[in-house]
């Protein structure tokens, strides 16, 4: 286990990192945010796995970060999960980068049953990685000594799990589906997913309210996301989205409505959105949100979907591999109804799993 080292927080210690990282033919990386416990989510830790050394870089200290990240965008990065990752060192400023390796694709792509990354450490080399650290509010600063260590087994694993899963995967001749699925993953995670304001509210358990209901549920999201913002807490530390459908019922009944913990000012503030929203005119009421239908498909389509099926579920049986993993359901009903344009969505390796269903 690799000796303590202080969290990089200077100029002169990260460019002494960045040399190290351009001298390495990969590295593993792993970041730490906030949004449990915060509005405004941001990047509290980046970990940064050498052979021999994982390191703790403290974006939050200052640093001019593009040492770190430019280097980063030339070397191949081994990540478990990388999706939320990579959104997090797009949101730093990393750009494109060269490559990536994921742990978690890797094991799924070699038909391991357990692809946690916990699983795998205790698999591949009988370590108990410690829990319950996961919620932990990553923007203390001092950072805890046991947040430190936990950030660091993060990285730790990942450089010698990859060289094993790489063996593996190039013994099964499936190296180039890790490839491909990567590139995906990477070319996913740097789509920015927006939220519509006129459906971010529709939260769940909405779709039960009748339309002067949903015009209070509207209002109580606006109030709490405002009062989120300004105090710079996640919207749930204010009132749970189960808390505001419920409100917004029984305010629509015309009961009195007083969830706990809202005192002062809070209180006020969640009334008047309740009462603004109730002395609207019917006609701002919002409407209804028309439910997404599946298409329906036809005999002949139905027929093509249960042979593509069959198709691929011989295939991943004989892979060892999960089902999904070669296409979803909803991706069987694509190629089904599109043709060849629902089959070029998939990887080059999917495709020839089912080029020609029986």
């Amino acid at each position: 286990m690799a000796g303590f080292r202080a969290v990089i927080e200077t100029s002169a210690s990260l460019a002494d990192l960045a040399a190290r990282i351009a001298a390495a033919d990969r590295i593993g990386v792993d970041t730490e945010a906030d949004s449990l416990h915060c509005y405004r989510e941001k990047v509290c830790l980046v970990q940064i796995g050498l052979p021999g050394a994982d390191e703790l870089v403290d974006p939050l200290a200052g640093l001019d970060l593009t040492p770190l990240l430019d280097v980063l965008a030339r070397t191949e990065m081994v990540m478990h999960g990388a999706d939320f990752d990579l959104r997090m060192l797009h949101r730093l400023g990393l750009g494109a980068p060269a490559a990536v390796f994921d742990t978690m694709i890797a094991a799924r792509l070699t038909g391991a049953a357990k692809y946690g990354y916990a699983g795998l450490v205790a698999e591949h080399f009988g370590v108990v990685l410690p829990k319950g650290l996961q919620t932990a509010n990553w923007a203390r600063r001092p950072l805890p000594p046991r947040l430190a260590e936990y950030a660091r087994n993060d990285t730790r694993f990942l450089l010698p799990l990859a060289e094993r899963l790489e063996r593996r995967l190039q013994e099964l001749g499936r190296r180039a589906w890790l490839e491909q699925s990567c590139r995906r993953a990477v070319a996913a995670a740097r789509i920015v997913r927006g939220r519509d304001p006129e459906t971010a509210w529709r939260v769940r358990g909405s779709h039960v309210l009748g339309p002067r209901a949903g015009a209070v549920l509207r209002a109580l999201w606006r109030w709490r996301e405002d009062e989120a913002s300004r105090v710079d807490r996640p919207p749930f530390h204010i009132l749970s989205n189960a808390d505001l459908v419920d409100a917004a019922q029984r305010f629509d009944r015309g009961e009195h409505v007083s969830p706990r913990g809202l005192r002062g000012s809070r209180r006020d503030g969640f009334e008047r959105a309740a009462e603004g929203a109730l002395a609207l005119d019917r006609g701002e009421w919002p409407g209804r949100v028309p439910g997404r239908a599946r298409p329906r498909l036809t005999k002949t389509q139905e027929k093509h979907v249960a042979g593509l099926r069959r198709q691929r579920d011989q295939a991943a049986k004989k892979l060892a591999i999960d089902a999904d993993l070669i296409a979803s359901r909803a991706a069987l009903e694509r190629i089904a109804t599109e043709g060849g344009g629902g089959l070029e969505a998939l990887l080059p390796w999917q495709q020839s799993l089912l080029g020609r269903p029986d």
